[in-house]
């Protein structure tokens, strides 16, 4: 007898064992077609999974997060089947899942070209067709290492070496093919119609780089041929935004071999820089911070006191002097604390916020490194707020509501709020964590922002609150962030005098609004497709004379505008006006003030808006009025 709890609270009765299939039949044929998979009593399972008890079930279709994770999964399984039969040589090695797609790691004599890509995707789409079952397998741990020897399938073998002694070797079988994996999958190929193979790239056995550099092939899939355009779509024109081609073709920065992870940051691009980092300085002061600087090269003893070289010294840059070692500063935080300890402080001077422009380096892998999105050198609109217990909720609802009105400021409203919590690797007794993740929790809920606990993912120090956007394209970023710190003050000798006179250690929050500037400016790029609002543009305006004749006028409106503070450039070059018009407007400036003769002899200026639009003649008062109170009003 099996006794099923249906998710809307209803139960159904089954005179003997039912697989999960026969469950959704019994529910309606609709549901039956469209299930790919189960949840019985909380796991994921095959649709062949036999319910012989009561359980709790719900049926998987591709409208679920989990269906459409099953499916990526599943064709993941399914381009490895087609490399195998087009490839016999090739050995595959693992093959997740992952956001909008999967992908697959192989092992082959060759570099597989576009022409294999797309003689991969033909024959998966065959295998689609033949609708061949999709049957899970377990086989002993022995039986199983030696199957895959004698496939010649040396990966597969080596994984399930590695797997802990007790735990299910389960297979999946689809055809000839035969593959090791946990699943569940899809019931057969049939239900994997809309997919397409994206790139190939480089990928490092196991993560290592001294291991074997294996074949990466990723590609999408989708429950519907629509989800896939729209995705596709969004890609191309993600791949017209990105931030590395606009900043050569906008003259903003730079990256090279030389310096590996640095950016080259060129006028215009510092423009940017400057723009932001003023605005950021405002709001320190706005808000009660004091503007400190502390060096980026600080004793190795000094990093061993605050956790970080025995948590973080793999992506520490060192350098040795006079026999004493040094890092460079991969973090603000233990500087900040210096500035703290050079005084007696006391429960009066709290909250004490301190804030820094600090430019920090992190060796990051080389692989890892993208852009201004992953650098080794950035610097952080950091801060740190030493504070008593009783004021960390009050510090971190103020944070969170600063960080709305920023983010506002640069047009972005749609933030996602993630709680990280205590990771494996941790400093600090488990009752200060409770006391750290709570005061984070209560600061949302004070607040009534709904927020996603991410378990295990803190720093090694304390938990924190991350502040995700979402941009024009959808695509999330992770900006922001508050940390609850109960241990670091401590190990590094801060203290201050309390009411009864008794010394104390302060609370330490970390917090950033921005990020990574140069991330944040990277995204921004993008947001923006280099099209900056009036407030952020490197250039706000261009005058450009329509001869010689009106190049001192030009000149004389350019003076007038940059008296005005404004960022502004001349073109005066004896080309035709039509020539530098089109030549200006692909530098995507907000406005080109163009003068001829008339406007040299009336004082006006012909005002052409980013775009092409056409605003017509007006007096030079009237336009710097209308720019400056977009500026002002740091309108989008």
């Amino acid at each position: 007898m099996a006794s099923v709890t249906l998710p809307d609270g209803s139960k159904r009765e089954y005179e003997g064992p039912v697989t999960v299939a026969q469950v959704a039949a019994s529910i309606g044929a609709g549901l039956a077609k469209a299930a790919l998979a189960g949840r019985v009593d909380g796991k994921l399972v095959d649709l062949s999974h036999v319910i012989d008890g009561d359980a709790a079930v719900a049926i998987i279709t591709a409208r679920d997060p989990e269906g459409l994770e099953i499916i990526r999964h599943s064709t993941a399984h399914l381009m490895a089947q087609a490399v195998k039969e087009l490839f016999p040589e090739a050995q595959v090695t693992i093959g997740p899942a992952i956001e909008n797609g999967f992908y697959y790691d192989f092992s082959y004599t060759r570099a597989f070209t576009p022409e294999d890509l797309k003689a991969i995707e033909a024959r998966m789409d065959e295998l689609v067709k033949k609708n061949i079952p999709i049957v899970r397998e377990e086989m002993p741990r022995e039986e199983a290492i030696d199957f895959f020897k004698a496939l010649g399938e040396h990966y597969k073998a080596e994984i399930i070496s590695s797997i802990p002694a007790g735990e299910v070797i389960s297979l999946y079988r689809q055809g000839d093919f035969v593959d090791l994996c946990r699943g569940p999958h899809v019931p057969s190929t049939g239900c994997l119609k809309v997919h397409h193979l994206m790139k190939v790239a480089g990928a490092y056995w196991r993560g290592d780089s001294k291991n074997e550099m294996l074949q990466r092939i990723y590609g999408t899939a989708w429950a519907t041929k629509d989800e896939q355009k729209a995705y596709l779509e969004m890609l191309a024109e993600a791949e017209k935004r990105d931030h590395r081609r606009l900043g050569r073709e906008l003259d903003l920065f730079h990256l090279q071999d030389e310096a590996p992870g640095m950016v080259f940051w060129h006028a215009k691009g510092w423009a940017l820089w400057q723009v932001i980092e003023q605005f950021m300085r405002r709001v320190y002061q706005d808000n009660g911070y004091e503007e400190v600087k502390a060096p980026q090269l600080l004793d190795r003893s000094l990093w061993e006191r605050s956790g970080h070289w025995a948590k973080y010294r793999d992506n520490m840059f060192t350098t040795e002097s006079e026999n004493r070692y040094y890092a460079l500063k991969p973090m603000n935080c233990p500087g900040h604390i210096q500035i703290f300890n050079s005084k007696l402080r006391s429960y009066r001077d709290l909250p004490l916020r301190i804030g820094e422009f600090g430019q920090c380096h992190r060796n990051e892998s080389s692989g890892s490194l993208h852009g201004l999105m992953r650098v080794r050198g950035f610097t952080q609109d950091d801060g740190h707020i030493f504070c008593t217990e009783d004021q960390i909720l009050a510090e971190c609802e103020a944070f969170t509501a600063l960080v709305q009105k920023v983010y506002k400021t640069f047009g972005f409203t749609d933030i996602a709020y993630k709680v990280a919590t205590r990771p494996a690797m941790r400093i600090g007794e488990d009752a200060v964590w409770d006391k750290a993740e709570h005061a984070l929790m209560a600061s949302l809920d004070a607040l009534g922002i709904k927020y996603e606990v991410l378990v295990g993912e803190g720093a090694f120090y304390g938990p924190k609150i991350e502040y995700h956007l979402k941009d024009c394209l959808g695509r999330s970023w992770q900006c922001g962030t508050v940390q609850v710190d109960f241990q670091m003050p401590g190990r590094l000798g801060a203290e201050y005098v309390a009411e009864d006179n008794s010394r104390k250690i302060p609370v330490m929050l970390h917090r950033a609004i921005l990020g990574s500037l140069e991330r944040w400016i990277g995204m921004l790029i993008e947001e923006f497709a280099g099209a900056f609002p009036v407030w952020l543009a490197p250039i706000q305006c261009a005058v450009t004379s329509i001869t010689d004749n009106q190049g001192a006028y030009a000149k004389d409106v350019a003076a007038k505008l940059h008296a005005a503070g404004l960022r502004v450039q001349t073109d005066l070059r004896s080309e035709k006006i039509n020539y530098k018009i089109r030549e200006l407007s692909l530098q995507k400036l907000p406005y080109i003030l163009v003068v001829g003769e008339k406007e040299a002899q009336t004082g006006t200026v012909s005002v052409r808006a980013r775009g092409g639009e056409n605003l017509g003649v007006m007096s030079l008062d009237a336009f710097i009025e209308r720019i400056s109170t977009e500026n002002r009003e740091r309108t989008r």
